[in-house]
């Protein structure tokens, strides 16, 4: 029970890699918010999380900043505090450099750097009560310049930019901001299988490991240890999660 008591807010958190963090942090103790737009997927995973501890639910659209206010403002009404922030909630369309468009770049901004950025500096004074535990997500996709994500690659690169500068800014109010940097086998990633099975093959054999991660297992674990006290003289890095695909 290394969370027990804690509280977290989780976006993203009605699948994939997210629902694998909020459950990895409701057994370990932590009261966990999660948001999302997948109503029906929300209620199930709510449900799996008040089997371990007590969780909230807020089908909010996070690219609109007053929605951000307002959930962060509604969990510490709850819960009386805010310890943990895991910005996990991301979508985005692949295509060759080329064919990118702008609209693009605004799909993956608005729903992955935007929210990122507002969530961190609406609860930045919570936080700093807590001396809280930021977790940002990275991808290969950015480090490596994985083909075909180009407007995925740049959000999360910009991430990795404003997590650095408050891992600097707050590490004077031990505030810990870090970055996971995962490879996992989310509806998503299927989805990317289905469409682009030649990359995907190539992805696969380039993991030592040779296999996509389990998102509450091998993820949600990760996520854990960086929300934990264990956690403390850790800050402003890149974890990679990804089997041994990536060596910093």
């Amino acid at each position: 029970m290394r969370l027990k008591d804690k509280v977290g807010i989780v976006t993203g958190g009605a699948g994939g890699i997210g629902r694998g963090i909020a459950l990895a942090m409701a057994k370990e103790g932590a009261h966990i918010a999660i948001v999302d737009i997948n109503e029906e997927n929300g209620q199930k995973v709510l449900e799996e999380i008040n089997g371990h501890t007590e969780g909230m639910l807020f089908i909010k659209d996070i690219s609109k900043r007053e929605n951000v206010e307002d959930i962060v403002e509604k969990v510490v009404e709850k819960f009386g505090r805010l310890d943990i922030l895991v910005n996990n909630a991301h979508a985005s369309k692949q295509a060759p450099f080329a064919e990118t468009t702008m609209d693009m770049f605004d799909l993956s901004f608005n729903t992955g750097f935007y929210p990122t950025f507002n969530f961190m500096q609406v609860a930045y004074p919570e936080l700093k009560k807590t001396k809280g535990k930021v977790i940002n997500f990275a991808s290969g996709a950015g480090i490596n310049g994985q083909p075909t994500q180009a407007s995925y690659a740049a959000a999360k690169e910009a991430i990795r930019g404003i997590t650095r500068v408050a891992a600097n800014e707050w590490g004077a109010d031990d505030i810990n901001v870090n970055l996971i940097s995962p490879i996992a086998l989310t509806e998503g990633v299927k989805q990317w299988r289905e469409n682009f099975p030649e990359l995907y093959d190539e992805t696969i054999n380039k993991i030592p490991m040779k296999r996509m991660g389990d998102p509450e297992k091998d993820i949600g674990r990760i996520a854990v240890f960086l929300a934990s006290e264990d956690s403390d003289y850790i800050t402003g890095q890149t974890i990679m999660s990804d089997g041994g695909s990536t060596k910093l």
